[in-house]
């Protein structure tokens, strides 16, 4: 395992690793960072060429928006949410005509979502600060509370590992509406008090657990909506930084999207068409498309009777769940009342980017997909198409990990498969030098001796060939089984050893995931403090296609 040198990260960074050594990187994300003339076709610019910044920014800050209504409409939020004055401050200079945006975002999962949250957050203010800084402009960055969506299961569970490094669910019970009602309208009940005990409990104590569920018992409260209380609980953690967390589900910004809506549905399935036929071009070179749209598909959900529903075409009008209506009766309503109404995935980027002077959005592996079949989407509807800067990628090690890994020159990601074959490989390599050769050696001895024998058998008794290959057989039988012994004598000489390697397994890919896909915000902080924000901003590199090993 290298290890970073640079100075600027070495408190920080312990290796570097590229992103096309992980199996589990989809190609199209590992072609963005390191073959981008390949798929340059789908994406608005390449983010490592300096000229598409430039483009970028004109294009964004000639391009009409009520930048007035939307500035109050996101001081209210944080007002509501009393969120720190550094991220009022940042939200006010959204009102100029020359502030751009850099913006990311994220379903909200109880008590802040996995590790790849705070990444996302963090990438999102190291880019704003580094185009304030090369342009000479007001970039603010801006986190997208995405809390329209309906699927409960998908954010009701927080997985924390536990002071033996298993891993832990905390998952909240069922509130009214759950699974049928947009997650951002659910409210909740006592059972918020129950789950962060078990949280608690499950955590193990630091100098800083105390101060951590107090923090958290400030936003996740009986009473409090699903979406305000993870909107609160980041401008809690990176308000300071300047990071503006938008409520997407407020009915408030919605006006300012009303032709969106109507232009959706007067134009039928013609969103949908458009990512089919991207598609099948993602196709053409090489990649899976991540949303392939039936061909009755509208880009819209209508909130009402208490759920949202899917609306679909049918001949000339609109299922809106059960219910069909005329086309014209629809439209009329999405112009006048736009609240009623939900983007879904294909169409909710183009909301943001509308409300929002977006020049640059930081994706996760399964967005930057969905992005690629955006583009004519974005063109359709006469919004400017935003460069992509993938969020950072890292593992949060401890010191005792990292020794480890460098002592024995283990590659992070052969601790993934979750299994015993890379400690076993780690094991033999332990053995006496000449343990391995001299097992080899007598196999191919006693292969040697044992067809001298049989060449002689025909001469003596045909019938005994089938012996002397029985024999060789059961001698290599017996070769093998003593390696094996040997090999366990190993493991349980080598019992730290492993101890080590089951350590740094659990820590680094709990139950065969990697870490920041899996492990919640909470456990890091919980491990390390509100200063793990402080070192990810300033420590972590802006650097497209690597995968980093940091040791907060």
């Amino acid at each position: 395992m290298p290890v970073q040198s640079d100075s600027a990260t070495d408190a920080l960074i312990r290796a570097t690793i590229d992103l096309r050594r992980f199996p589990w990187i989809r190609p199209l994300v590992a072609a963005y960072s390191s073959d981008f003339s390949g798929v340059s076709s789908l994406f608005a610019g390449n983010p490592a060429d300096p000229t598409a910044w430039s483009e970028t920014i004109t294009r964004v800050q000639r391009s009409p928006r009520n930048r007035a209504g939307l500035t109050k409409v996101i001081s209210a939020q944080l007002e509501r949410r009393r969120a720190p004055a550094h991220a009022r401050s940042s939200a006010a200079r959204l009102a100029d005509a020359s502030t751009v945006a850099v913006v990311t975002g994220q379903q909200a999962g109880v008590f802040g979502g996995p590790l790849y949250t705070l990444l996302k957050a963090v990438t999102a203010i190291q880019l704003a600060r580094k185009v304030s800084a090369t342009h000479g402009i007001a970039a603010i960055p801006v986190f997208w509370v995405e809390a329209e969506d309906h699927d409960w299961d998908e954010v009701r569970t927080a997985r924390v590992l536990d002071a033996g490094l298993a891993l832990r669910e905390i998952t909240l019970g069922d509130m009214e509406g759950a699974g049928t009602r947009p997650v951002a309208s659910l409210v909740f009940d006592e059972g918020i008090v129950e789950a962060i005990g078990a949280l608690e409990a499950a955590l193990p104590t630091t100098e800083f657990t105390g101060e951590l569920i107090e923090r958290l018992r400030a936003h996740y409260r009986p009473g409090q909506r699903m979406g305000t209380a993870f909107a609160g609980w980041l401008d809690d953690l990176l308000g300071r930084y300047g990071l503006v967390v938008f409520e997407g589900s407020d009915p408030a910004a919605k006006p300012f999207v009303a032709d969106l809506f109507a232009r959706e549905l007067h134009a039928p399935c013609r969103t949908a068409r458009f990512a089919t036929e991207t598609g099948e071009t993602m196709r053409a070179l090489g990649h899976d498309p991540q949303v392939q749209p039936g061909d009755d598909s509208v880009a819209l959900f209508y909130l009402g009777d208490g759920g949202r529903h899917a609306i679909k075409r049918r001949d000339d009008a609109y299922a809106l769940g059960d219910t069909l209506r005329p086309q014209a009766e629809v439209e009329k309503e999405a112009a006048e009342h736009p609240e009623r109404f939900s983007p879904n995935v294909l169409l909710r980027p183009i909301v943001q980017d509308r409300l929002f002077p977006t020049i640059c959005y930081v994706p996760g592996p399964s967005e930057l997909a969905y992005q690629a079949q955006l583009g004519a989407i974005y063109r359709d509807f006469g919004v400017e198409v935003p460069l992509l800067y993938p969020r950072a990628n890292a593992t949060l090690l401890d010191s005792a990990a990292v020794r480890f890994l460098q002592k024995y020159e283990l590659p992070l990601e052969a601790l993934q498969p979750h299994d015993e074959a890379a400690l076993n490989r780690l094991l033999e390599n332990q053995l006496p030098a000449g343990v391995e050769d001299a097992l080899h050696a007598a196999s191919e001895e006693a292969r040697a001796r044992l067809e001298m024998i049989k060449a002689m058998m025909p001469s003596i008794d045909p019938t005994l060939v089938g012996a002397a290959d029985t024999t060789l057989e059961r001698m290599h039988d017996t070769l093998k089984h003593l390696h094996t012994k040997i090999i366990h004598a190993s493991k349980r000489k080598h019992e730290t050893l492993r101890r080590q390697f089951t350590r740094a397994q659990a820590l680094g890919f709990p139950e065969g995931h990697p870490q920041e896909r899996i492990v919640d915000i909470v456990f890091f902080l919980n491990r390390y403090g509100q200063a793990l924000c402080d070192r990810l901003i300033e420590g972590l590199p802006l650097d497209m296609g690597q995968h980093y090993i940091a040791q907060p």
